[in-house]
C-alpha cells in the first residue's frame, strides 16, 4: 500500500532515473546548431581530437554531449537517419553498462552508435555482438557509413574467416560479430602457441544486441571446442535398435518438464537380457548404461523439424528460441550420437571437451557490458543477480496503438487450427497482412498445407529458409501478405506497412501458441506496432498444447465441458489467461534455476580457466630468462619435495627412499631407480646434474633453446588441462549423488575440483620436466645443402641419440618425428601420444 501511494507521488525508479536525463538531452540538444555548422572533413578531426582529449586524460562521461550531437549530425548526413531524443536516452543508458529495453521499431540499431562512438575513442576496441551472421553483416554495412563519415574502422567477424581476416576485423575501432564467434575466437586464442598467433585484444566495451536471447535463452549451453575421443561409434547402432524392444511405462517413464528418461525396475531387466549381462548398473556397464538412456531420449524426448533437422545426411540442431539452424553445434555426452543411430545417418565420433565457457562467464570479462532488447523487464531480476546488469525502460518516440487482444482457447488441436485457417483466410480476402507465429518447424508446415488448400497464397519463414529471410520479413507488411514464420526472437528486421495497410488495421499477429517465455510471445507481438503504427495481436490455444497440458489444463477443460461447448467453440477468460501466465512464469523459474546451476558449477570452473589462461599467456610472452627460470622452479620443487627430507633425516623410512629414487629416475632420467636406492644425491648435488641437462640442451640448439620450452610447458599445459576437463565433467556427472550423504553437491564439487585442480597442475610441472630431461637432439643435413656440398644442419628433436652442437640453427619451432618417442617420456611413438 505504502509503496503504492510512494509511486504515485515520486514515481517509479524507472521514471526518477530517467527524469534525471533530460538535461543530459537538452544540452545535446542545444549543442545541434553548433554541429550542423561543420563541414563533411570536420567530422573525422573531431573526432580524432576527442581521441587525444580521452588520451590526456578527459573522461568519456564530460565528452557525452559533444560525441552524441556529433553522431547525431552524421547520422543524419550519413544515413539520413537523425537520432530521436529517446534515442539519446538509451544511448546515454548503455554507455553507463546498463540493458535498454525499447520496443521493436524504435531504432535500437541506430541508438548503438551513440556509445560504440564515445567508448571506441578509448582506442581499446568496442564490440556490438549480434545473434546471426545477417544481421552482423547488414549492420556493420549499414552503421560504418555513419563510422566512416567520422574516420573510424568497422570490422565484422562472421563465420567462416581466417584467423588474419579476423584479427584484422578486432583491430578495427568498432567491431560487429555474432556471440558464438566472439565467444569461440576467445576459447581458440587461448589454445594458440604465439603472442602474435592472437585475434582479440582484451575484452573492452560491449554492447549485446537482443540480450535476452543472447544472455539468458543461450546461456544454458555452453561454449565448447571439442577434438575426437576415442570411443566405437558401433555402440550408438546397437543401443539405437534396442529402442523399439522397450515399452513406455513398463520397462521407462518420461518426465517431459525435466526432460528426462529413467529406466524401471522391468527395464533394466530387459535391457540386461537383450545385452546379455548380469548388471547394468556395475561399475564396468555403465557406458552401456549411460547409452541406453541417450538413445531412449533421442527417440522419445528429440523430435525432428523441432528440436532438429536432417540436411545433407547430417544432424542439424534447431535452436529452441529463434527457430534458427546451427550447424556445427552438436549435443553432448553421446547425444548427438544417438540421434545420428535414429536417423539413420554416418554417426560421427564423440568429441572430447578441450576448451568451455558459459556465455555468462565470458560476457562478465568485459570491462563493461551493456545490452539492448524490446523485452527484458520480466527477466530483470536474474540481468541484476547474474550479471550485476540493471534494466531500464525506455519510453517509445510515438505512443503505442496496437490492440493486444485476449487468447481464444480451444478443445484440441483440430478445432484450434480450423479457427486459425479461417481468421487467416477472412484477414487475407479483407487485405490485412498476417503474420502467423509458431513455436515449431513442423507446426509452421502444417498451417501452410492446409492454407494451401484453402487456396490462401502464403510465405513460410522457418529455418529450412533461413538464405530468404530477409526478402520474406520486408515484404510482410504489404497488402493481402500471409507470412509463417517459427519464433520471432531476434529477426531484427522490421516490417513495415505502407498507407494503405496502416489504414485496414496494420500487421495482424496471430500466435499459434504460449511459448514457455512469456518473453518470446511478447517479441513476436512486438513486430506489430511500430512507430505509432496500427497493429492486433491474438493468441490461438488448444488444451493439448504442451505448455497447458504440463501445467494443468485440467481446470479449464472442465469449465468448458459444465459450459457445454462444443468442439469448435472457444472459451476466452480472464482467469484462464492468468492461468497461462503463472504456467509461464513456473517455467522461466525452473529455467532460471537450470541457468542459475549451471553458472555456480562454472564458476569453479572459470577460478581454474582463468588461472590456466593466464599462466598460458604469461608462456606465450616470456622471454628466455623468464621460461628457464620457470623451469628451474619447477625443478627445485620437486627436488625440494623429493630428497629434502629423506637425505635430511636420521633414520630415513625405507617406503620414501624407494618412492624418492623411483621418482628421480622417472621424472628427471637421472639414473635407474636401483642404483639411486642405494646411494640418493643431494639437493646440490642433484640440481647441478639436472641443471647441466638443460646446459647442455641450451648449447646443443642456443637459437631455439627458448622455443623449445615454450612448447615443452605450453604442450604439457593443454594436454593437462584437457584431461582435468574431462575429470571435471565426469565429477559433475555423479556429484548430485553426495546429497543423498547429506553433503552439499556444490560445495563437494569446488571441494574436489580445486583438489583435481593442484594435482594437474603438479602434473604439468612434473611432464614438462620428464620430458625436457629425456629430450635429444639429433642433426640432420638438409637436403639442398647436402647437395651445395655446405655443412648447414638442421637440429631435430627426438627421444635418444647424443647432444652435437650444429654450426648454423634455423628459427623455427622444435620437431618431432612422428614415429620418434614422445618427449613427454609416456614410451608411446609421438603419433600416438602428443602428437595424435
Amino acid at each position: 500500500m505504502l509503496s503504492s501511494i510512494s509511486r504515485k507521488l515520486f514515481g517509479t525508479k524507472n521514471e526518477r532515473y530517467l527524469k534525471k536525463l533530460d538535461p543530459l538531452v537538452d544540452k545535446i540538444g542545444g549543442l545541434e546548431g553548433e554541429m550542423r555548422k561543420l563541414a563533411d572533413e570536420d567530422f573525422p578531426t573531431r573526432i580524432a581530437d576527442y581521441k587525444q582529449q580521452v588520451e590526456g586524460g578527459r573522461s568519456l562521461d564530460d565528452l557525452l554531449p559533444e560525441v552524441f550531437a556529433l553522431v547525431r549530425e552524421a547520422g543524419r548526413r550519413a544515413l539520413n537517419m537523425r537520432h530521436f531524443d529517446v534515442q539519446l536516452i538509451g544511448g546515454a543508458v548503455l554507455h553507463q553498462g546498463k540493458i535498454t529495453e525499447m520496443r521493436t521499431g524504435e531504432g535500437k540499431t541506430l541508438v548503438a552508435t551513440l556509445p560504440v562512438v564515445l567508448n571506441a575513442l578509448e582506442g581499446k576496441g568496442a564490440h556490438v555482438v549480434t545473434v546471426n551472421d545477417y544481421l552482423a553483416k547488414r549492420d556493420a554495412e549499414w552503421m560504418g557509413q555513419l563510422y566512416s563519415f567520422l574516420g573510424l574502422t568497422t570490422g565484422v567477424i562472421v563465420h567462416g574467416m581466417d584467423d588474419e581476416q579476423r584479427k584484422a576485423a578486432y583491430g578495427a575501432d568498432i567491431t560487429y560479430g555474432t556471440n558464438n564467434e566472439f565467444g569461440f575466437d576467445y576459447l581458440r586464442d587461448n589454445m594458440k602457441f604465439y603472442l602474435d598467433q592472437l585475434v582479440q585484444r582484451p575484452l573492452h566495451y560491449c554492447i549485446v544486441d537482443e540480450v535476452d536471447s543472447i544472455l539468458i535463452d543461450e546461456a544454458r549451453t555452453p561454449l565448447i571446442i571439442s577434438g575426437q575421443a576415442e570411443s566405437s561409434v558401433g555402440m550408438y547402432s546397437q543401443m539405437n535398435s534396442i529402442v523399439p524392444k522397450l515399452q513406455a511405462d513398463t520397462d521407462f517413464t518420461v518426465d517431459e518438464k525435466a526432460k528426462s528418461v529413467m529406466l524401471t525396475d522391468e527395464g533394466v531387466a530387459r535391457c540386461e537380457e537383450i545385452l546379455q549381462i548380469d548388471n547394468l548398473f556395475d561399475p564396468a556397464n555403465i557406458t552401456l548404461q549411460h547409452h541406453v538412456l541417450q538413445a531412449l531420449k533421442a527417440h522419445k524426448l528429440f523430435q525432428r523439424d523441432d528440436d532438429y533437422i536432417v540436411k545433407d545426411g547430417q544432424v542439424v540442431i534447431v535452436d529452441e528460441f529463434t527457430g534458427r539452424l546451427m550447424p556445427g553445434r552438436r549435443f553432448s555426452d553421446g547425444l548427438h550420437q544417438a540421434l545420428e543411430a535414429k536417423e539413420h545417418v554416418k554417426v560421427e565420433a564423440e568429441n572430447q571437451t578441450l576448451a568451455s565457457i558459459t556465455f555468462q562467464n565470458f560476457f562478465r570479462m568485459y570491462n563493461k557490458l551493456s545490452g539492448m532488447t524490446g523485452t527484458a523487464d520480466t527477466e530483470a531480476v536474474e540481468f541484476s543477480q547474474i550479471y550485476g546488469l540493471e534494466v531500464l525502460v525506455i519510453p517509445t518516440n510515438m505512443d503505442m496503438v496496437r490492440l493486444d487482444q485476449p487468447d481464444l482457447v480451444y478443445k484440441n488441436q483440430e478445432a484450434k487450427y480450423r479457427a486459425i485457417v479461417e481468421e487467416v483466410a477472412r484477414l487475407h480476402k479483407k487485405g490485412q497482412p498476417v503474420l502467423v507465429g509458431t513455436v515449431t518447424i513442423d507446426k509452421s508446415e502444417l498451417i501452410s498445407k492446409m492454407l494451401t488448400k484453402r487456396r490462401v497464397p502464403h510465405s513460410v519463414l522457418n529455418a529450412k529458409q533461413h538464405d530468404k529471410e530477409a526478402e520474406i520479413v520486408a515484404d510482410a507488411g504489404l497488402r493481402g501478405k500471409v507470412t509463417i514464420a517459427t519464433n520471432m526472437a531476434g529477426r531484427g528486421t522490421d516490417i513495415k506497412l505502407d498507407e494503405e495497410t496502416k489504414a485496414l488495421g496494420g500487421l495482424y499477429i496471430l500466435g499459434t501458441e504460449r511459448h514457455e517465455s512469456r518473453r518470446i510471445d511478447n517479441q513476436l507481438r512486438g513486430r506489430s506496432g511500430r512507430q505509432g503504427d496500427p497493429g492486433e495481436s491474438r493468441f490461438y490455444l488448444a488444451l493439448d498444447d504442451e505448455l497447458m497440458r504440463l501445467f494443468g489444463s485440467d481446470r479449464i477443460a472442465s469449465i468448458m465441458e459444465r459450459l457445454g461447448l462444443d468442439e469448435d467453440d472457444a472459451i476466452e477468460n480472464k482467469m484462464v489467461s492468468r492461468a497461462i501466465e503463472n504456467a509461464q512464469k513456473r517455467v522461466e523459474g525452473h529455467n532460471f534455476d537450470i541457468r542459475k546451476q549451471l553458472l555456480d558449477f562454472d564458476d569453479t570452473m572459470n577460478q581454474q580457466r582463468k588461472a590456466i589462461y593466464s599462466q598460458r599467456r604469461d608462456i606465450m610472452g616470456a622471454e628466455e630468462a623468464e621460461l628457464e627460470e620457470m623451469v628451474h622452479e619447477f625443478v627445485e620443487e620437486f627436488l625440494d619435495g623429493l630428497l629434502t627430507v629423506v637425505t635430511t633425516a636420521k633414520e630415513p623410512v625405507e617406503e620414501d627412499i624407494e618412492y624418492a629414487a623411483a621418482k628421480m629416475e622417472e621424472i628427471f632420467n637421472y639414473a635407474p631407480a636401483q642404483e639411486l636406492k642405494e646411494n640418493l644425491p643431494s639437493v646440490d648435488d642433484a640440481r647441478g646434474v639436472i641443471l647441466g641437462k638443460f646446459e647442455s640442451l641450451k648449447a646443443g640448439a642456443p637459437d631455439i633453446y627458448n622455443e623449445i620450452l615454450r612448447f615443452f610447458l605450453l604442450e604439457s599445459l593443454d594436454r593437462n588441462w584437457k584431461e582435468h576437463l574431462l575429470n571435471m565433467d565426469h565429477l559433475r556427472e555423479g556429484i548430485g549423488l553426495r546429497g543423498y550423504g547429506q553433503k552439499d553437491p556444490k560445495q563437494e564439487y569446488k571441494r574436489e575440483g580445486f583438489e583435481m585442480f593442484q594435482e594437474m597442475l603438479e602434473r604439468i610441472k612434473e611432464n614438462t620436466l620428464r620430458a625436457l630431461c629425456r629430450l635429444r637432439l639429433k642433426t640432420e643435413v638438409a637436403e639442398d645443402d647436402f647437395q651445395h656440398k655446405d655443412t648447414t644442419k638442421d637440429v631435430k628433436m627426438q627421444g635418444g641419440g647424443e647432444a652435437k652442437k650444429p654450426e648454423t640453427v634455423r628459427r623455427e619451432a622444435p620437431k618431432v618425428g612422428r614415429n620418434d618417442p614422445c618427449p613427454c617420456g609416456s614410451g608411446k611413438k609421438y603419433k600416438k601420444c602428443c602428437g595424435a
